[in-house]
This record gives structure tokens, C-alpha cells and sequence, in this order.
């Protein structure tokens, strides 16, 4: 039987390695049943996925040396990947975007592009990358399945989500571009869940790391979990694990976080380490 509620959570580690005791530490005590990790700025085999197994989950990733890479991680059971690298680019090589069914839900992790500096060809991807996220996820929006769109979505969709707007005025971040095209983004119908459950909130998900940036309060809300009309009716509670910015060496991110009735079927379990392994291996043989 399905358990009550199911908690899904993203999470910029800013280097897995690097984090990899935060991360482990925050799944334990949290134990959220989904999560999505961004910015893991490693290569596929250095992923930590025995650390992950012993941990209690599966998962999936796909790898990037230095920069960027993505994963889904799932408590008990190992995600089936539906996706990999969002469409519209056959070009773009950026490790960016994973989708998967995970615990009965159709969970897209994605990093959308910086855009610092702008003007300028990374703002111009940024932009371009946001507009083949809105064409996808209009396929998704109007499933009749729960759908959860999560990540760092480097966007700050009002002043309200920032600490001094006009600090941050030239950042590629808040620049009315950006703002239009996801406010084009949630009019498909998507459901911004932390807005929406505390919408006169200051409620941050990242902060830098100078002047004291994270003991002084001064941060931004770029993370976002964005649900599907049939995920959003079942969604219960919001909030944002500050507790894992205060570690020593952390992420300059937070885990973010929500709630949700879990689908009425059945979640089947697995056994996690070796079926990742075989699924890594498969998805290799059908891009080899």
C-alpha cells in the first residue's frame, strides 16, 4: 500500500563529491522518498551510487566533468528513466535535464542555465534553453498523471524572492526576459508550491558565500518545484531544510522541499545498487 504522504525534494550540491557527507547526512535525518540533485560536477563513474544504495536509494545521472550534471534519486526503489537531455538541441551536450517515473509520479529534474554574464552568448542560451523547457513542458503539464517539474531553475520570479533587488538589477537571473518566459512557463498551468503555500513569505533557497551572506539572510529563492494540476491537489506542505547551508563547507544552496498525498497505486520495490547499475548499462547500450 502506498505510504500517506510522499515528500519530494531538490537539492543543488554544488559537487557530489565535495558534499557527499552533507548529502548523506540530509537523506538520513530528512528521508525524503524523491530527490533531484543539480550541479554534480562529476563524470558518470564518479558517481557515489554504493554510497547512495547503502543510504536506502536508487537512482539515476548523468555525469559532466567539472561542470553542471543532474540526478534522481528514489527511497527504496530505483527511478525509470523516460529522458534524458531536454529536446529541441540535438546540439547541446550540457548535462542539464533528467526525467524519470519515480514513486508514481513523473519527476523532471533540471539545471537551467546561469546566463551571467548578459548581455551576451550564455544569457542568449539561457534564454533559448528556457524556451525548449516551455515548449516540453507543455507535453507534461497537460498528462493526467502527477507531474513534478524541480531543480534550480536560476530564476528569481519577483522582487520578493530576492534580498536587495537592486543589488542583483544586472544579473541575468532577474532580468525581464527571464521573468517573462517563466511566468509563459507556470500560465501552462503549472503550480508554483513554495508561493503557494506561504505567498506572503520571505522564503530563500540559496545564498552565496560572501559577507556572510546566509548569516546575514541575504539570499535569493531560485529553486523551485513546479506541479501538474492532478500533483497539485494533493499538495500538503512546502518548506526549505536551512539546517544544511549551516554545515561546515556547504553547498551554497538549501534542499527544497514539498508534500504530497502519494498516488493510490502501489510503488513497487527493488533492489537498489545492482538495478542502477543495469539501467546505467542499458541506457549506455541505446546511446552506444
Amino acid at each position: 500500500m502506498s505510504r500517506r504522504t510522499l515528500r519530494l525534494a531538490t537539492f543543488n550540491v554544488n559537487g557530489i563529491g565535495t558534499r557527499l557527507p552533507h548529502l548523506l547526512a540530509w537523506l538520513e535525518r530528512e528521508q525524503p522518498d524523491i530527490v533531484a540533485l543539480q550541479e554534480l560536477k562529476a563524470l558518470d563513474q564518479a558517481f557515489p551510487v554504493d554510497a547512495l544504495d547503502a543510504a536506502g536509494y536508487g537512482a539515476i545521472w548523468q555525469g559532466q566533468r567539472s561542470w553542471n550534471g543532474v540526478a534522481l534519486l528514489a527511497r527504496g526503489a530505483v527511478p525509470v528513466e523516460s529522458r534524458r537531455g531536454l529536446p529541441g538541441d540535438a546540439n547541446d551536450t550540457q548535462s542539464r535535464y533528467l526525467e524519470a517515473a519515480v514513486h508514481g509520479i513523473v519527476v523532471a529534474c533540471l539545471y537551467l542555465p546561469n546566463g551571467n554574464p548578459q548581455p551576451g552568448p550564455k544569457f542568449d542560451y539561457k534564454l533559448a534553453w528556457m524556451e525548449r523547457l516551455i515548449r516540453h513542458a507543455r507535453t507534461l503539464v497537460e498528462l493526467p498523471h502527477p507531474v513534478a517539474m524541480i531543480g534550480d531553475f536560476n530564476v528569481i520570479p519577483t522582487d520578493d524572492d530576492v534580498y536587495d533587488p537592486k543589488s542583483w538589477r544586472k544579473d541575468a537571473l532577474l532580468q525581464p526576459e527571464v521573468r517573462e518566459a517563466f511566468e509563459r512557463l507556470l500560465a501552462q498551468g503549472w503550480t508554483d508550491a513554495l508561493r503557494t503555500l506561504h505567498p506572503d513569505e520571505t522564503i530563500y533557497t540559496f545564498w552565496d558565500y560572501f559577507r556572510q551572506h546566509f548569516q546575514r539572510d541575504r539570499g535569493l529563492r531560485i529553486d523551485h518545484l513546479l506541479l501538474n494540476p492532478p500533483l497539485a491537489k494533493r499538495l500538503k506542505a512546502a518548506g526549505v531544510d536551512r539546517w544544511v547551508r549551516a554545515l561546515e563547507k556547504p553547498s551554497d544552496h538549501a534542499p527544497t522541499w514539498i508534500e504530497v498525498t502519494a498516488p493510490a497505486a502501489p510503488r513497487k520495490r527493488a533492489t537498489t545498487a545492482k538495478t542502477a547499475k543495469t539501467a546505467k548499462s542499458v541506457k549506455r547500450a541505446k546511446s552506444a
